[in-house]
């Protein structure tokens, strides 16, 4: 299903792309985006994953490196009864975190070094856990391919007013069209990005506490890293915001801009949900570790 889904975005995703190359170039525009959007697929199914990582400049680690995070990683792949991911750091105060990779078997965490100085363990642990999960549903590469044809969408909206031709023959919506569209095509790829993003969120939520076996560890890692998400800037998310759907907390603050469309759903709502599962299943979480799943 992970793939169809993929397929499904991909498609229409390029339809919009052409549809934005022909609003702009007219059919010699379509042409050349349809021969971007071949190209673009290709790119995003097989290097999207190290394209966002690059992104965010963030580095592989190993147990040499950074030996609790590694070996909290592998337990809780192992609990999940999945391949262990490749494992990444970013640079960055914020506290904040995100998968990706087109399958289980080609998949990577990444986490902030904020994440790591302003959580406890467990809250790691939890955040880890739901990383885990959208790895698991097979999630990574959908929002992966949506972060990377939505920044591109906008681009091409931007670049289509100063190369869209110099007359309303070569522009075909003339300039008061081109405009309009520079807004209209990030607003409609920001539209999908939203909806994928809230519908995926929710289920790795509720798959990775089962992961992780705490409930209660993900909910207060979601509290804390939204508070201090607030307050401290993430200068890679500001500068490629395609890519915000994909933190387990929308790491936007700094611009205006960024507040215009909410990608992730509500985050007392996510723990409300989560402390209600902690609640409503003491028995089956009763039996889980209380001192790191990872140990």
């Amino acid at each position: 299903m992970g793939y169809v889904r993929t397929g499904i975005l991909m498609a229409v995703m390029t339809a919009l792309f052409l549809g934005v190359g022909a609003l702009i170039g007219g059919q010699t525009g379509a042409v050349i985006a349809l021969v971007v959007a071949g190209a673009m697929n290709l790119f995003t199914f097989w290097n999207s994953d190290k394209a966002v990582l690059s992104m965010h400049g963030a580095h592989p680690v190993d147990p040499r490196s950074a030996p609790d995070l590694y070996a909290m990683v592998q337990g809780l792949a192992d609990r999940a009864g999945m391949p262990m991911p490749k494992v990444y750091l970013i640079e960055t105060d914020q506290p904040n975190a995100f998968a990706t990779g087109r399958d289980p078997d080609n998949a990577a965490v990444a986490v902030t070094r904020g994440l790591l100085a302003n959580l406890s363990p467990e809250e790691v642990a939890g955040v880890v856990a739901h990383e885990l999960a959208h790895i698991q549903n097979r999630d990574t590469l959908l929002m992966t391919v949506t972060a990377t044809f939505a920044g591109a969408i906008s681009m091409l909206a931007n670049f289509g007013l100063f190369f869209g031709g110099s007359d309303d023959r070569e522009r075909p919506m003339g300039i008061i069209g081109t405009l309009a569209l520079m807004f209209l095509a990030p607003l409609a790829a920001g539209l999908v990005q939203m909806a994928i993003s809230r519908s995926r969120e929710y289920e790795a939520d509720r798959l990775g506490a089962e992961i992780c076996g705490q409930p209660l560890w993900l909910a207060s890692a979601l509290g804390r890293i939204e508070r201090l998400a607030q307050r401290i800037d993430n200068v890679g998310a500001e500068r490629n915001p395609a890519t915000a759907h994909m933190f387990i907390i929308n790491p936007l603050h700094a611009m205006r801009h960024d507040r215009l469309f909410a990608t992730h759903p509500n985050t007392a709502n996510r723990i409300a949900a989560l402390e209600a599962m902690a609640g409503g299943a003491r028995g089956a979480f009763a039996t889980a570790p209380r001192r790191g799943p990872w140990s």
